[in-house]
């Protein structure tokens, strides 16, 4: 299957996880931090330009120049860094945040110093960024401090650009059944011409922790129609999928998805025979616990035609009661239907009979 295709199935095989923007996740970004270092002081912040354009996975390093003091006696602080951030103010694009990390002080003293570097700014920044607050970089190998960043309001820098990637993946089978395996397909292309770059790009399509760690490994090169294809276990299935292109201190672009479950329902009534307008409770279960996922139990009109006629939702442990009440003598036809929910197909139990009496 080709890029075009690939990308016409993505809506219908995975399901997008809510992340910093609608359509990809950047994903190694610092953690959340608890409280300022008061003992860093921010006097200015320099972006060596104010605009830059950035074509397709290329990523240009824009000069950031640092006049801060560390208030500190401890030498094993000299050789600390700083971390400075970056957050969207306007514009559209895959990344909302940038960093520029680990700048090394290159004149000056800890506590009256200037620190330089870059930040590696993508096409997917496309837009506005402004610098909004620093902190050391010496607390945790990558980025990713405990300390919440000192507010800076700092210079802006507009980007634009140009052939965009976008990414596209297919789950291979389209709804994974339980307790099976299964296979990510991932491509990578141009989203001005839809066509791949021409050349292998390194991809990483993991699960779990490994779409938010930043030194997380197992990244693989494409062919060169921009296609990585890769094989999972069945038990990540239910865990977080994600497709990343790793940048330095952030991911130039992500998305986040869960494979489809199938819709599977068992139901069975309490009772097989009762009175007219007796209330039968119904109970059941669905396969994956898709909780709070709405149920309803529907009855039989005429020889084709069902309808709803009680509901409940889905629990944690996946169970579910409804409630039945045969309105008249004889057999009185029933199932129970999950509609299309999330990442669960719809789907119906077997159909069951209650007897009027």
């Amino acid at each position: 299957m080709g890029i075009a295709a690939l990308t016409a199935v993505m809506s219908m095989t995975a399901v997008l996880v809510a992340a910093p923007t609608a359509t990809a996740t950047t994903t190694a970004v610092p953690r959340v931090a608890q409280s300022p270092d008061e003992r860093l002081t921010v006097s200015d912040v320099d972006l060596g330009r104010t605009t830059v354009t950035v074509s397709g996975l290329n990523r240009v390093a824009v000069p950031v120049t640092v006049k801060a003091g560390y208030h500190s006696d401890d030498p094993g602080d000299q050789g600390m860094t700083l971390v400075v951030m970056l957050k969207r103010s306007g514009g559209t694009g895959a990344v909302n945040q940038m960093v520029a990390g680990r700048l090394p002080r290159t004149a000056g003293t800890l506590k009256n110093g200037t620190w330089t570097g870059a930040v590696e700014v993508p096409s997917t920044a496309n837009g506005t960024f402004k610098v909004y607050g620093l902190y050391p970089g010496y607390v945790l190998d990558d980025v990713g401090s405990m300390l919440t960043e000192t507010p800076f309001d700092g210079p802006s820098l507009t980007v634009n650009g140009v052939h965009q990637p976008k990414l596209a993946v297919q789950v291979l089978p389209r709804v994974v059944p339980f307790g099976s395996a299964y296979k990510v397909k991932a491509a990578i292309y141009d989203s001005a011409t839809g066509k791949p770059y021409g050349s292998r790009i390194l991809l990483q399509v993991a699960v779990d922790n490994l779409c938010a760690e930043g030194d997380a490994p197992s990244q693989r090169l494409t062919d060169k129609a921009g296609i990585l294809v890769t094989s999972f276990k069945a038990e990540t299935a239910d865990w977080l999928n994600c497709v990343r292109v790793r940048g330095k201190f952030f991911d130039t672009l992500g998305l986040g998805f869960f494979p489809l479950r199938p819709g599977i329902v068992g139901a069975t009534p309490s009772k097989t025979t009762a009175r007219v307008g007796t209330i039968v409770p119904v109970n059941g279960t669905v396969a994956g616990a898709p909780y709070r996922c709405p149920v309803a139990l529907q009855r039989l009109y005429g020889s084709s035609r069902w309808r709803g006629v009680s509901l409940d939702t889905v629990r944690q442990s996946g169970r579910f009661t409804v409630l039945a009440q045969p309105p008249y003598k004889g057999n009185v036809i029933y199932r129970v239907y999950l509609p299309t929910c999330n990442r669960f197909q719809a789907g119906v139990s077997k159909s069951f009979v209650i007897r009027g009496t």
